[in-house]
């Protein structure tokens, strides 16, 4: 018996959140002082209009350890954790700091995994999917583990956002880059580092060229595509979703394209409009 945990920032299907195999734990928003948890009441619309109305970043904090240990718990023997890059957040550390507990208070053998998804959004939620395909092959934990890292190690995350307003309220960018990017409209196409940072790949001007800019350098970065699954994360953009479906299926044939709407952390930073892909 198996069980998946992922941090806030993934997000997953409904047929997921209904599978008791697979539990979320909740990331913490606070905008202004207003204290939001990234679980089940989370309201994007709600959410996004205080982050635009207010001058101030909004922030994030990771789950406690103790979030994580209670779901370590129970009849499950393999226990496989999903967190958001530990560049980016607290989630990872405190996830290894939950399975140390764990170990220290229970001698029942259980097997407890911690991943790093040097990714998010949607990025952990591909991983999470890989782990139970794994598992259900009948492949032992260790053999689980090491494939899932190599698959780590391949993936690759892309986003374009319709504002950075986020990003400079955050100190994540210039007030003056800020301000020439939403003045002339260039959007920049942002992408992963192989340890989890954040980068610009490129840049367009006008959102539907940049997000074809994104589909042209995510294909010169993806091999083997018929034997692989694209996600896209979308916030509050349905539309735009499947535009970048319908662009992604001109250029190459992929095993799968599953599209979901983003969950809080992912809609704090991508903001309304905003697509990220991850293969």
């Amino acid at each position: 018996m198996y069980k998946i945990v992922i941090d806030s920032c993934g997000e997953l299907p409904e047929e997921l959140k209904q599978d008791k195999r697979f539990s979320h734990v909740a990331l913490t928003l606070d905008v202004d002082g207003v204290q939001i948890t990234d679980d089940e009441t989370f309201d994007q619309a709600s959410f996004l209009k205080l982050v635009k109305e207010s001058p101030n970043g909004p922030k994030s904090a990771c789950p406690s350890p103790g979030a994580y240990l209670e779901e370590y718990k129970g009849e499950a023997e393999h226990v496989y954790v999903v967190t958001l890059s530990g560049e980016l957040s607290g989630s990872y550390n405190s996830a290894l700091c939950a399975a140390e507990m764990y170990h220290e208070e229970f001698d029942d053998g259980k097997q407890i995994h911690v991943f790093n998804s040097k990714s998010a959004s949607i990025g952990e939620t591909l991983i999470a999917l890989y782990v139970q395909k794994l598992e259900e092959s009948g492949l032992t934990f260790e053999e689980v583990v090491q494939l899932t890292e190599d698959y780590i190690e391949s993936m690759n995350t892309f986003f374009v956002l319709e504002t950075l307003e986020t990003f400079r309220k955050t100190g994540r960018l210039s007030r003056l880059k800020s301000f020439v990017a939403n003045t002339l409209n260039i959007k920049p196409v942002m992408a992963s580092t192989q340890t989890g940072y954040i980068y610009m790949l490129d840049q367009a001007r006008g959102m539907k060229k940049a997000l074809t800019k994104m589909i042209d350098r995510m294909i010169e970065k993806t091999k083997d595509c018929e034997n692989k699954i694209i996600a896209i994360s979308h916030c509050n953009c349905p539309e735009r979703a499947e535009f970048v479906k319908s662009l992604i299926e001109k250029v190459a044939h992929f095993k799968k394209i599953v599209i979901l709407d983003m969950a809080g952390v992912s809609s704090m930073y991508a903001n309304d409009g905003g697509i990220i892909i991850a293969v």
